[in-house]
């Protein structure tokens, strides 16, 4: 029998963060993920869009299960990147909004992700963490390669 699980989306991601209000702080006022729930355990759940971003002090117990914690000087991390998806992708707004935040962006790039090619930057929380902020698909089927 061939049958594959029915994925729709990404649910959460997890972040282990050594400063959580920091990292909350970038999520919340330079994303603009609105905090939906914050648990006794040091657990804060931020919304974007369909899915959420969960951040967790990484000396608490859920956050030492991960190992130790991530650092942006050394390769510790707890994830290469995660991408949320941007509609409409506007590069001007996107940087003036940022800069506004002191949150610096790479340049904008051509690449592939769930629903096609499409315009994206790479970011970084202050966990050092990248984030990929990516646009619609390109709409002209001649533009894919």
């Amino acid at each position: 029998m061939n049958t594959k699980l029915p994925i729709v989306d990404i649910d959460h991601v997890v972040v282990r963060a050594n400063d959580v209000a920091a990292t909350v702080s970038f999520y919340r006022d330079a994303l603009g993920c609105e905090v939906e729930r914050e648990l006794d355990i040091g657990l804060v759940q931020l919304r974007a869009g369909r899915s959420l971003i969960d951040i967790v002090p990484v000396d608490s117990e859920l956050g030492r299960k991960g190992g130790d914690p991530p650092s942006v000087t050394s390769p510790r991390r707890n994830m290469d990147h995660f991408c949320l998806r941007l509609n409409p992708f506007d590069e001007t707004a996107i940087r003036a909004h940022l800069d506004k935040h002191g949150v610096t962006a790479g340049p904008v790039s051509r690449r592939y992700g769930a629903d096609g090619f499409g315009a994206s930057i790479y970011l970084t929380d202050p966990e050092g963490n990248t984030v990929e902020l990516k646009g619609p698909p390109e709409s002209d089927p001649q533009l894919l390669p």
